[in-house]
């Protein structure tokens, strides 16, 4: 069972800024701030997902082949997710749509300000 997910950055202010707009629009908000990290939760309160700067102190970087992934409720969530996150600052990895590896599969890929890959999608029934 996953309990969270953690990325590294080497800006936590922007890092923190760039989260706390892009995911309001799937209902994650900042709920933990220090000034090594901040935790997220959804409406269960829970923390699952953690943006911090590394604990050895290292640059932070990003894994070549891994992506951090979110369900969306709907297509224009999907849409807001993606235009958020490039109205503040990241960049753009797949426009919002669907894809051919999946029927029923509709998502966008960004970048943070980190370059971790982002992915938000929804599975829609009878396109």
């Amino acid at each position: 069972m996953l309990s969270g997910v953690c990325i590294g950055t080497n800006d936590l202010a922007a890092a923190g800024d760039f989260y706390d707009a892009v995911l309001a629009t799937i209902g994650i908000q900042c709920v933990f701030s220090d000034s090594h990290e901040k935790g997220y939760a959804g409406e269960d309160g829970k923390i699952t997902f953690y943006v911090l700067t590394p604990f050895n102190g290292d640059k932070a970087s990003f894994g070549n082949g891994t992506q951090v992934m979110f369900y969306a409720p709907d297509k224009e969530t999907v849409r807001t997710f993606h235009r958020a996150a490039i109205q503040n600052g990241g960049t753009d990895e797949g426009a919002p749509g669907p894809r051919n590896y999946h029927p029923d599969y509709y998502g966008a890929y960004v970048r943070d300000l980190d370059g971790n890959k982002l992915n938000i999608s929804v599975e829609i029934k009878n396109r």
